[in-house]
């Protein structure tokens, strides 16, 4: 199989990245719990953990980062747990779903949001935002980089907006972590929302928040912590104010080798993936009935090329490009469905062709090849 489809999760993880998996189910305890000698050896790959993406991220300390199981999660956290009626939130119509439910949610309780829009290349407005905000605005909340586009955003502009106007802004890193450079405090960022199982090789079930110094958010979910266990409130210090419960461990072990992989390799793996992208984008931009989607004209993007093939449906594309020639990419809405909205391909979808410096230059010109056959068959 040829597989494409990293966007959603990572093909392929390096070598150490299993290993430390293996290695902490063999020799760990429960973190936090107790002083013998494997319970430290969890606790002490936790700890691990916090600092390679406090490192990555160029956070305050490791005591900035709290774990999650993926940034549905993290985005539930920060939004639900920032947010109140009452509040105005501003976002944009490039957002997940992950971002998307929790403020409708919100706003049947009495949240105000402003939607952001974009143009037909799905280039967000930032003047939409600006001009969004109100009395009672808290938070901006905005994604990195559009999971069906592959648009990049101007995070440090808005940061630098948010920081001057006393707003919180919080950032889907969903798709960016490990592949572009994150710089939360020269880019403003206060709450930074991830995942473990694309761009940072890890395991899936791994994600987690990053909080700047003095920004609270309410617990998500409460429970034991492994200290204070006679106070009836749950602690309120990071990270056991966002951490209830015994924590992936053995998943955070993989995650801490991912992220120091990727922090030891970002240039390459940016400038690969790069390549790939507009290698394939430029192999079938220009073949008839095929439409392209996205703006490939900024030097900075997600390794993403989204298109349709004539009036197929994308599940369809999807399903043939699998069983006809052994390639995996992800058809249908994305969860984006105002990003969909915007482009006009709210009825069939997309199909989404994503890459890793882990795939080759023959694997980029069979898809493209392939995509040629789809289209000719028409």
């Amino acid at each position: 199989m040829i597989y494409l489809d990293n966007a959603a999760t990572a093909g392929t993880r390096p070598q150490k990245v299993k290993e430390a998996v293996m290695n902490a189910m063999e020799n760990s305890g429960n973190p936090g719990r107790s002083s013998h000698e494997r319970a430290l050896n969890a606790s002490r790959t936790v700890y691990g953990a916090r600092k390679a993406l406090a490192r990555l991220l160029n956070a305050e300390s490791p005591q900035c980062i709290a774990f999650t199981y993926n940034a549905t999660m993290s985005l539930n956290t920060a939004i639900k747990g920032i947010l109140s009626p009452g509040d105005h939130c501003i976002t944009s119509v490039m957002e997940h779903n992950s971002v998307l439910r929790p403020l409708y949610e919100l706003e049947a309780d009495g949240l105000q949001i402003s939607f952001a829009g974009c143009d037909d290349k799905g280039r967000l407005d930032c003047s939409g935002i600006f001009s969004s905000v109100k009395k009672n605005t808290k938070a901006i909340v905005l994604t990195h980089g559009s999971n069906l586009t592959g648009v990049v955003n101007d995070i440090r502009s808005v940061g630098r907006f948010a920081r001057n106007n006393g707003i919180v802004f919080i950032v889907d890193a969903a798709q960016t972590a490990g592949i572009l450079d994150i710089d939360v405090k020269d880019m403003n960022i206060d709450v930074l929302c991830f995942t473990g199982h694309k761009g940072l090789f890890g395991p899936q079930g791994t994600g987690g928040l990053y909080v700047r110094e003095g920004i609270r958010i309410k617990p998500f979910v409460t429970g034991g912590s492994g200290t204070s266990s006679y106070d009836r409130k749950h602690p309120e210090e990071m990270p056991q104010a966002l951490e209830a419960g015994t924590v992936n461990s053995h998943g955070l072990a993989g995650l801490a080798a991912g992220a120091e992989y990727a922090a030891e390799n970002i240039e390459n793996i940016r400038r690969k993936e790069l390549e790939l992208t507009f290698m394939f984008y430029n192999l079938v931009k220009n073949i008839d009935g095929v439409t392209v989607y996205g703006d490939f004209t900024a030097s900075e993007r997600c390794p993403v090329v989204s298109i349709n093939i004539c009036d197929y449906d994308s599940s369809e594309v999807g399903d043939v490009l699998e069983t006809e020639f052994g390639i995996a990419v992800r058809p249908g809405a994305h969860c984006a469905p105002l990003m969909h909205k915007a482009l006009g391909t709210s009825e069939r979808g997309a199909v989404r062709f994503s890459f890793s410096h882990f795939n080759t230059e023959e694997e980029i010109r069979k898809a493209a090849e392939a995509v040629r056959e789809i289209a000719r068959q028409e």
